[in-house]
Order: C-alpha cells, then sequence, then structure tokens
C-alpha cells in the first residue's frame, strides 16, 4: 500500500513520508476535528506553563532517546490520572499512584526501553529513587512527580543511568521540547502520535496538546500505552478529573491491536492555568472544551490501533442492541478475534468470521437474531444470510479503514470498538522483541 493510502485511511506508513503537504492530524472518520478546534503546526510547541525534554540515558541498547521529562513551572496548576487495570501493574504505576497527589501533579519522568514491571520490592525502591531525584533536579515535591515506564516486563531500572539522564534533561527543558519527549517515550511505534490544537471557547482561547505513545499489546480496558496532555486552561480538579475519565472511556478504553492488557498503561492531564482562560463547571466552555479533548483522544487511540506493529487496515465494530455487558462482550470478541483480524488484512469480506465472534462471545440455546453490515452492505438479518451486491462488499473489504454493525435482539445498548488487522509483521515483531 502507498504512503497515500495509508495516510487516507488514518493508517501510517513505516517511517516518515518525504514529500506532499505536511498531514492533518485529525484524519479519520471517526475522530472528525470540532468547528472550534484548529490543528497548530508540529513546531508550535506546548501550552503555556509547561517544559519539556528527551534525551539519551542509555536504558535502549539502540542509542534511542529514552529518557523524557516534563515540567509545569505555573503555581497551584492541576490535574488528572488514570492507569491500567491489570491485577500486575508496574512499578511507576504503584508508585504515581500511592505516592503522588494525582490532583496537583507538577512534573512526569518517563522512561522507554524498560517497563519496571514484575520487579518486585527491587522495581519499587528503584521508581521512588527517580521521582526523588527527578523532583530535585526540577525543585518540586516528590508527590508531585508522576512516573511512567514503557518496555519490555521483567527487567529492573538502569537506576544510575536514569540518575545521570535526569541531570542531563534539566537543562533542556523548553517550551518546544515536546519533539524530544515524544521520542523519548516511543518503543515499537513507527511514527509519533503528538498534536497541539487551539480551542476556541467563549472567555477566550486555550492551547491543548499530547503526546502519546503505542503500538502493540493494546486492548480495550486501556492499552500499553503512555499518554500526557497539557493545557493551558484553568480547570477545577474535578472537572478535570471528569473530562480525562469521560474521553478515556470513548477513547483508549476503545483501542484493541492484540487483546493483551498491559502493565504500565498512564494517562495524565494537567493543566497550567496560565493561558488566562478558566473554564467553569457545568459551563458551555467545558463542553467545548470537553469536545475536543474527545476528538483528541479519539484520533489518538486510532493512531495506536493504526500503529498495530504491523497492522495494514483497521475497523470499527458497532453493536447496537440489547443489554451493555452483552454489547460489550459482542463487540469485543469481534475486536480480539484473530480470524476476524486476519480477513481484514486480506481484505475478505467473510461475514462468518464475524458472525461466528458474536456466537461465541453470547452463547444460548437458539440462534442469535444478529445483523450484520460491512461499510453499510447488510449481509446478514435476524440470523440468516440475505442478498447483496457481492462486487460493492468485495470493494469496500479492500478499503483501509472499515466499519462493521452488528445488531443485538432488543434496544437500549450501544457500544464500539477501534481494532486493527493481524499481520505476519505483527507476529515477527513480538517474536523478536526482546532480542
Amino acid at each position: 500500500m502507498s504512503a497515500e493510502e495509508h495516510t487516507q485511511a488514518g493508517v501510517e506508513p513505516d517511517g516518515p513520508v518525504a514529500t506532499g503537504a505536511p498531514r492533518p492530524f485529525f484524519r479519520s472518520r471517526w475522530a472528525p476535528a470540532p468547528e472550534h478546534v484548529r490543528e497548530l503546526g508540529a513546531g508550535a510547541g506546548l501550552p503555556a506553563g509547561f517544559r519539556a525534554a528527551g534525551v539519551v540515558c542509555g536504558i535502549k541498547p539502540s542509542g534511542n532517546p529514552d529518557l523524557g521529562l516534563l515540567v509545569c513551572d505555573a503555581p497551584g496548576p492541576v490535574s488528572a490520572a488514570r492507569f491500567t487495570t491489570t491485577g500486575a501493574p508496574a512499578a511507576p504505576v504503584l508508585v504515581s499512584q500511592q505516592r503522588c497527589r494525582l490532583g496537583a501533579l507538577r512534573a512526569v519522568l518517563a522512561n522507554s526501553g524498560c517497563a519496571n514491571a514484575a520487579t518486585g520490592a527491587r522495581g519499587l525502591d528503584d521508581a521512588a529513587k527517580t521521582q526523588g531525584a527527578a523532583a530535585i533536579a526540577v525543585g518540586v515535591d516528590p508527590d508531585e512527580v508522576a512516573l511512567a515506564s514503557t518496555g519490555a516486563i521483567s527487567h529492573y531500572l538502569p537506576v544510575e543511568a536514569i540518575l545521570k539522564g535526569i541531570l542531563e534533561a534539566r537543562p533542556q527543558l523548553r517550551a518546544d521540547g515536546d519533539a524530544d519527549f515524544q521520542r523519548a517515550i516511543q518503543t515499537t511505534d513507527s511514527f509519533e502520535k503528538r498534536a497541539s490544537l487551539e480551542v476556541r471557547l467563549a472567555s477566550g482561547t486555550a492551547r491543548l496538546s499530547a503526546q502519546c505513545k503505542g503500538a502493540g499489546m493494546i486492548s480495550p480496558r486501556f492499552a500499553t500505552m503512555l499518554c500526557f496532555i497539557e493545557t493551558d486552561a484553568a480547570l477545577s480538579p474535578e472537572t478535570a478529573d471528569l473530562l480525562l475519565g469521560v474521553c478515556v472511556k470513548r477513547s483508549f478504553d476503545r483501542a484493541s491491536v492484540d487483546g493483551q492488557l498491559s502493565t504500565n498503561d498512564t494517562a495524565i492531564m494537567i493543566c497550567s492555568g496560565a493561558g488566562g482562560v478558566s473554564i467553569a463547571p457545568a459551563s458551555e466552555d467545558e463542553l467545548r472544551f470537553g469536545e475536543a479533548l474527545d476528538a483528541l483522544l479519539r484520533q489518538l487511540a486510532i493512531m495506536l490501533v493504526a500503529d498495530g506493529e504491523g497492522a495494514g487496515r483497521i475497523a470499527r465494530v458497532v453493536v447496537r442492541g440489547g443489554h451493555l455487558p452483552s454489547a460489550e462482550a459482542a463487540a469485543r470478541a469481534v475486536a480480539n478475534s484473530p480470524l476476524v483480524k486476519t480477513a481484514l488484512n486480506g481484505g475478505d469480506p467473510n461475514w462468518g468470521r464475524i458472525a461466528q465472534a458474536v456466537g461465541a462471545a453470547l452463547p444460548g440455546t437458539a440462534p442469535l437474531a444478529m445483523d450484520i453490515s460491512i461499510e453499510g452492505i447488510q449481509v446478514c438479518a435476524a440470523g440468516a444470510a440475505v442478498p447483496h451486491d457481492e462486487a460493492a462488499l468485495q470493494q469496500a473489504a479492500r478499503g483501509l479503514e472499515l466499519e462493521y454493525e452488528i445488531g443485538l435482539p432488543g434496544e437500549g445498548a450501544e457500544t464500539e470498538v477501534f481494532f486493527s488487522d493481524l499481520s505476519t509483521r505483527y507476529v515477527n515483531v513480538n517474536a523478536e522483541y526482546t532480542t
């Protein structure tokens, strides 16, 4: 597939495209840009009150950047955070949850190349040491520094290298350091997932930016992802927590590459209030800012799926009808089915695999009266095949961004999951990951 074909579908090509106009950030039909949001260029930098840096400290054998530092210099910032729901959380997740004031964070220390997961008491001690060192370096309290790590599980954190990296990163902190910070948090990502936006509100204009990483070990209920969001708007702690929670549920909670729940998922939003715009709770400004944040995180989630370690096609499955637990089970069964995902990879409209996945997720004593459509072409009604335009279906299946719609008996529920195909490259990437 050409770079242009990938871009049109929201799927990125391997590596940068050297020619042509810059690609817009909002490029998927499933995450349209709100009218009051304007994309800023890649060099726009961070919102007012923020500085960032990314350096090489030697965690990665490749010699690529692997330590990022993000700092909010404004007095009294407000923050919100969400973490993985796994039963095996990594040390940085535990330290951030147990030792941080998650509503008043001022800094983030993030590393790639080592997840510091399944490392026991030593991992917790190592994480705490780096948290303390980062706090001293940027002049804040340790409980104002959140930690985030990504990389291979079971490896111990190279603490001395990270301490040196913190000292190197401190003088490199700058308002346009988000690109370096982005590079420092990536692992198997083949392209950056970063945006800077301008949000027009009734009370003024606010800036909103984010840096995100993730490509594999991605499943609903969060993903193997790190996402850091910054805004110069002033929000109350309650508003920040509410908006982040709602938008995460509509974005990262809806993404699946391989159905694998990570040990390190982290999403953090920090609000500096340095832009002069204050968002009152339950106001029109809150609604408009929430729409901007929602679109931002949904596009980032789609980019995670599109970068799914060898992904060539992506899809959205929408399930309507029945009760929410049944609809959710059906959607996740389709999104995580190897048969559905390989058919998607091959451009094969084999909807029998969709029916099989839904039936396996919702067993019963009678045939399930499900409806199935692919790109608006209905192929199944009340559990039975229906006549359709086979040529149109074949052509639709060769697209790079497909939508599957499933109707269940009854009314009320509706859910969605974004997912990628399953390719031979995904197998190769993960077979060779730790070596």
